[in-house]
């Protein structure tokens, strides 16, 4: 082991465990918040031209849902297999999965992109467009697919960053993108008026840069595992294994998707003005849970490196102080936003209609952030451990098995009050569903293995 190597393995085994969460936790909390302010500065610039127009960034988030979903799946699969590869001090099997991952991502990403392109308008009607909406939603559409192959692989490089203890180097690449991305907006859509292409044409341009900056890190050798095409793996068991442990990942963005595509679909019933408020509802929720998301995603290589290197009091102890960080991060955060509720609604759409549906939707699944940490961090140690089988299922639970039923009863009964209230109905469950596995768990936790 070269001595760069071993000073970054004594680190992650080494080093106070809230302290190295912190550490790891404030990039991709920084990452995470950057990502979504240039997600919003897409709803708020597009806002500008129109309810239709801002139904339309609700629509093709679902899109990008499935994109994430793809470099999601191997971008963990294959980081929590690195990181517990790199607890064994076993770099070359590392860079293997690392390859490995990163080509098979880019190359499902085109295959995406050209099946998207090619069945454009009935894919953006599957995503909840309505007729109105439709004009919008393709034509933001079509740079979000011709950006799919670089996303795919960005979110592959983003992730094993993280899971080798280099958060700080993942949000380097993330945070250009994102800075660029905001610029674009606004020099293409208000000062060109470009409108929705100019939109488009920001976010595919931001994507391509992270991609290449991202990319670097690796070619510059400043990372334990690389990325090569003869490091490839030939076996289909590894990339079996990258899937499988990744499918966590597929089936949370997955489901992401297709509860996107529901609930569109259930608010496009009473207009496009409730399309638009719970597309910003939904922004302005994602973008306070990704301070907890960033806390939770600063564990996971915490997690997955000493449980390779079977130091499992670590594990234990980074796991209940993350949950406690983000029940006090994201509970204050929740309670600002419930007062600033309608305020927050129409900075990204000033019409009233929207501000009434999403002042009250905001509201109420706010107040699901106080189940979220418990939950979230349980499907993550699951998942980077290596525990598939219980990370699936609990992924599953959001926004699939109980979310999507939940929608379509209550949007029945209540009508629209049943579109509002199904996310927070779904998250209380889930977090009451998750506590007898984290119990289990601990209670089977092995001692730590002598030195």
């Amino acid at each position: 082991m070269q001595q760069t190597d071993l000073l970054q393995y004594r680190k992650m085994t080494e080093t106070p465990v809230s302290k190295l969460i912190i550490t790891l936790g404030i990039p991709t909390i920084i990452s995470m918040l950057v990502t979504n302010i240039y997600n919003m500065a897409d709803t708020y610039f597009v806002g500008k031209i129109g309810t239709s127009a801002s139904g339309a960034v609700g629509v093709v988030f679902g899109l990008m849902a499935i994109i994430q979903a793809i470099g999601f799946m191997f971008g963990h699969g294959a980081g929590s297999m690195i990181a517990r590869k790199l607890g064994e001090k076993n770099l070359d099997i590392a860079s293997k999965f690392a390859s490995t991952s990163f080509f098979y991502a880019f190359g499902i990403g085109i295959i995406l992109s050209f099946l998207g392109l090619v069945f454009l308008d009935p894919l953006m009607r599957v995503l909840g467009s309505t007729a109105t909406i439709l004009p919008f939603a393709r034509t933001y559409g079509i740079f979000i697919l011709l950006s799919a192959p670089l996303m795919t692989s960005s979110f592959v490089m983003n992730n094993i960053l993280r899971y080798e203890g280099r958060a700080s180097l993942a949000m380097i690449g993330l945070t250009a993108g994102a800075v660029l991305n905001i610029a674009g907006d606004w020099l293409l859509m208000t000062k060109m008026g470009m409108g929705v292409e100019g939109a488009g044409i920001s976010t595919a341009f931001s994507q391509m840069i992270s991609f290449f900056i991202l990319l670097s890190i690796f070619l510059c050798g400043k990372t334990q595992s690389k990325i090569s095409i003869r490091l490839v793996s030939r076996e289909m068991q590894d990339v079996s294994t990258i899937m499988k442990t990744g499918l966590p990942s597929l089936m949370r963005q997955g489901l992401s998707s297709v509860s996107i595509m529901i609930l569109n679909g259930q608010a496009g019933i009473y207009g496009d003005a409730a399309v638009a408020a719970m597309t910003i509802v939904n922004r302005i929720c994602f973008f306070i849970f990704a301070v907890g998301l960033g806390i939770g995603q600063g564990f996971q290589p915490v997690s997955a490196f000493n449980y390779g290197a079977e130091k499992y009091s670590r594990v234990k102890k980074g796991f209940f102080f993350t949950v406690a960080a983000g029940e006090i991060v994201l509970g204050c955060l929740a309670v600002l936003g419930m007062v600033l509720s309608a305020n927050l609604v129409g900075f990204f759409r000033n019409d009233s209609k929207v501000i009434e549906i999403g002042n009250f939707a905001l509201s109420i699944q706010l107040t699901a952030l106080f189940f979220h940490p418990l939950a979230v961090c349980a499907n993550m140690m699951f998942q980077s451990i290596g525990k598939n089988v219980i990370a699936t299922f609990l992924s599953a639970l959001r926004s699939g098995l109980f979310f999507i039923p939940i929608i379509l009863i209550l949007s029945y009964c209540m009508g629209l009050r049943g579109v509002e209230i199904s996310q927070t109905i779904s998250d209380i469950l889930t977090f009451f569903v998750t506590i007898p596995f984290v119990i289990h768990f601990f209670r089977v936790l092995p001692e730590d293995k002598k030195s």
